[in-house]
């Protein structure tokens, strides 16, 4: 399974926010902070606020900051969110005109694999991955 860069940089805005806490970081700040464009990041952002994962205000003063306690936002459950739209392969969507699918026996090794990837990311908090919370810290706070 592999991580595209819109949920990539998800992750960063969650752990940003996270070691910064309570602080409202605009997203503009986080776009430098990773070198990312502002643009994309604030459709990540959105998306991150329609999941329910960060509040967002806007204007003079606003920015984002957690919905949760980041040890109630669990790592899987934001990848599924991010990743909502992107099958692991293209007969896991609505593609079905795959010439093997009714005879392939792919489908239920890579599905047992895509469940077992969230599996263990379900077992991990966005607390648990800023563990070096004063590392991290220091380094988006340059």
């Amino acid at each position: 399974m592999q991580i595209d860069k819109f949920t990539d940089y998800a992750l960063r805005v969650l752990m940003t926010l996270a070691v910064r806490a309570p602080q409202r970081i605009p997203t503009s700040e986080i776009a430098t902070t990773f070198g990312l464009s502002e643009n994309h990041l604030s459709k990540v952002a959105t998306r991150l606020a329609h999941e329910g994962f960060v509040l967002s205000e806007r204007g003079r003063g606003g920015g984002l900051t957690l919905a949760h306690p980041a040890d109630q936002i669990v790592i899987g459950a934001v990848v599924r969110a991010m990743k909502r739209d992107d099958p692991v392969v293209e007969c896991f969507g609505a593609n079905t005109s795959c010439l093997v699918l009714p005879a392939c026996g792919l489908r239920d090794p890579l599905a047992e694999a895509q469940e077992a990837f969230f599996a263990t990311l379900d077992r991990y908090t966005l607390t648990d991955v800023t563990r070096s919370h004063h590392a991290l810290k220091a380094m988006l706070d340059a």
